[in-house]
């Protein structure tokens, strides 16, 4: 953190969290995984036969959580190395899956490449940096200020109907609607 002060995190209580939220990710793809094996294992094959994906992704998830935070908490920093350090972690936990070292290298590099570049890229799929003082609400409130058009304006662009009726629409149709079939409006009332 740059200019402030660093608030120490829950390194034990992250990681529990991480196991449980990815692990049920993972309990979720060995479900799938048993619905579509070829022969019929039966309910219990979600942990008997793909029982080791739950394990691993519980496992990725944990320390993944775990060591980014303790990461944070030694270097007392809150940068991408973090999410670097903890990705080679936690992908070594997913090359042990194939018991070679060249595996367990490999996995923990990509994932370590994988996951520093996308939080030194900003940590989101939705752009940029943006400035994480500044309020999401604020900003959209401001780019539809700057790109609003009046209603007459639109009115006059795209005519009225579907919806879309300016002041003075009853009249006008009531008027049109008169002339072109000849119906008397004076008992009908206004909406």
């Amino acid at each position: 953190m740059t200019g402030g002060h660093f608030e120490r995190k829950d390194a034990v209580g992250q990681g529990v969290k991480g196991t449980l939220i990815v692990g049920g990710v993972g309990a979720i793809m060995s479900g799938i995984q048993n619905s579509l094996s070829k022969q019929n294992i039966g309910a219990m094959g979600v942990i008997t036969k793909t029982g080791a994906t739950i394990g691993i992704f519980a496992a990725m998830g944990g320390s993944y959580m775990f060591v980014r935070n303790a990461a944070a908490n030694l270097r007392e920093k809150d940068d991408h190395w973090n999410p670097t350090i903890a990705g080679f972690v936690s992908g070594a936990v997913l090359g042990t899956r194939f018991r070679t070292m060249p595996a367990v290298l490999g996995y923990g590099a990509g994932l370590a490449v994988l996951l520093g570049t996308f939080d030194y890229t900003g940590g989101t799929l939705r752009g940029y940096f943006r400035d994480p003082d500044f309020d999401e609400i604020t900003r959209k409130e401001n780019i539809r200020k700057n790109r609003r058009r009046p209603f007459e304006e639109t009115v006059e662009e795209i005519g009225e109907g579907r919806g879309i009726q300016g002041p003075g629409y009853e009249d006008r149709r009531r008027a049109l609607l008169t002339e072109k079939y000849g119906i008397d409006f004076t008992n009908v009332e206004r909406r």
